[in-house]
């Protein structure tokens, strides 16, 4: 007797996803900036090398090395009254080809009256028919500073990778002192290489990144800001604004590349201009 199986086939099981929280607060004792409070969840974990001084430095790391579709990562970081942060990634972040769903980050930063904080992680690389969205909230008390950086690589041309097709978003909102000072969505896909290669996007670069400073220091660090990033009309792909923002200011500069490397050559500079005494976090380097 022939058996007639027509019951459907077991569901795959669900793949495993990453889902990472890390959270970090820090305030001012005994003269210096000290660590208060640590949480580590999943594949978010946060290291803070031996530093002398101010800022606290905190070196953020996805165990999980990379992100795919229905991964979650969320970084949430608060830094005290006159107490100061820099905070960075141990490497690249690598968001790869989504089966299904998309990646997603955010990212929380809350400072405190005279405090500063430096948030410089290191470049995104988006692969091939990746899909990520990200959200940066940011919430500045009346007279603190802020550095923020995102920096993102779509392919990577010494390894012969274009990214062809995906879907991104950048979504950015930055307050001060209860007022919204900054925001933006950048969103790019489904034909991601099609739209870089427009004048109006990135004119043909692969290599973008978005700097911004709110600092009453802001105005006087904008010429020299434009003196790293190179005059547009000579060949120099990128530009820089200032904005008063109540009694302080804000200095917005992007900048485009060809390359992850021809990126950093005019980032790592421009950073270290816009971050003071504190400099480069000590994990980058060309």
């Amino acid at each position: 007797m022939i058996e007639n199986s027509s019951r459907p086939a077991a569901p795959l099981p669900a793949a495993q996803r990453v889902a990472g929280l890390g959270r970090l607060f820090c305030g001012k004792s005994g003269g210096r900036t000290r660590l208060q409070r640590l949480y580590q969840d999943g594949s978010a974990k946060i290291r803070l090398p031996a530093v002398q001084g101010d800022p606290l430095e905190a070196v953020l790391i996805n165990t999980a090395g990379g992100l795919t579709g229905g991964d979650r990562l969320s970084w949430a970081i608060e830094v005290g009254a006159d107490a100061s942060a820099s905070v960075t990634t141990q490497a690249c972040e690598k968001v790869y080809r989504a089966a299904a769903d998309r990646a997603e980050t955010s990212v929380g930063l809350r400072v405190a009256p005279r405090g500063r904080i430096a948030w410089l992680p290191q470049e995104t690389i988006v692969f091939d028919r990746a899909a990520f969205a990200r959200t940066l909230d940011v919430e500045l008390a009346q007279d603190a500073e802020a550095l923020i950086l995102e920096a993102t690589l779509f392919g990577r041309l010494a390894m012969g990778e274009r990214t062809a097709n995906g879907s991104f978003h950048d979504r950015w909102r930055v307050s001060q002192g209860g007022a919204l000072i900054h925001a933006e969505d950048f969103r790019i896909g489904p034909d991601i290489a099609a739209t870089l290669q427009r004048p109006a996007a990135a004119g043909g670069a692969l290599a973008i990144a978005t700097l911004l400073l709110v600092s009453p220091q802001a105005e006087s660090l904008l010429e020299p800001a434009r003196a790293i990033i190179g005059d547009p009309h000579v060949g120099g792909k990128g530009g820089a604004s200032f904005w008063s923002v109540g009694r302080s200011g804000k200095l917005l500069a992007r900048l485009c590349a060809g390359d992850g490397y021809q990126l950093r050559k005019r980032l790592v500079p421009l950073v270290e201009l816009l971050n003071g005494r504190a400099g480069l976090p000590k994990l980058w380097s060309l």
